[in-house]
């Protein structure tokens, strides 16, 4: 874990909200589905918040991780290399965070760096691998490994494409369900600013009588 000062006031309050949205039974069945995906020389971490930092802090799971969802030879990332600078180990949990939003993760979804470097928001970090597990499953194309009850399949999309001539008759359809003005006339109508008569129910006038003599 990178070293960093304690929290007071106002910013451990708002830490330790964070904290509670980490998921425990989530984490072990992200363990078992990073293990299942990378091979099986991973080592299986201690539970908890800080173990689970622990191994993917470096970037190296993550990119391996991100590369086994593709077939052989098309893997986004190159080179993983071991290393203990860290700077090198950030730029690959950026490498990660790129190649997972390609392949379909949603923006929204994506946890920053100083989330899983620092600790700050491991709950984020488990949403990308949620994410990104759901969108392999999602995918179905042979490069998923694990119980396909881990993750939620998304719903596909259906995209259909309209002709030129479909579009202007749908255009013409729209203008139609507005309005038509056709014979229309300003028969009856009065003038602008024209003073209202108003008569009372029994008037002689307005019941057709003349009240003159």
């Amino acid at each position: 874990m990178a070293n960093r000062g304690p929290s007071y006031g106002l910013s451990r309050e708002v830490q330790e909200k964070i904290e509670q949205k980490y998921d425990t039974d989530l984490e072990a069945r992200l363990v078992d589905w990073i293990m299942l995906q990378c091979g099986d020389d991973l080592v299986r971490p201690e539970p908890g918040r800080q173990n689970f930092q622990t191994w993917l802090m470096d970037g190296t799971i993550l990119c391996r991780l991100i590369n086994s969802l593709y077939t052989s030879g098309t893997e986004p990332i190159k080179k993983i290399p071991e290393t203990k600078m860290a700077f090198k180990q950030m730029e690959k949990i950026s490498q990660f965070l790129e190649a997972a939003e390609a392949y379909g993760v949603t923006r929204g979804d994506i946890f920053q760096t100083v989330d899983l470097w620092e600790g700050k928001d491991m709950a984020a970090v488990q949403r990308t691998l949620m994410a990104l597990g759901s969108e392999a499953l999602t995918k179905d194309d042979g490069c998923y490994r694990g119980n396909k009850e881990w993750f939620h399949r998304k719903s596909k999309t259906h995209r259909r494409e309209f002709s030129e001539d479909q579009l202007r008759q749908g255009r013409a359809l729209i203008g139609m369900q507005m309005g038509s003005n056709r014979g229309a006339s300003q028969s009856g109508m009065t003038g602008y600013g024209t003073p209202r008569q108003i008569m009372r129910y029994d008037s002689p006038r307005r019941n057709g009588v003349d009240s003159s003599p």
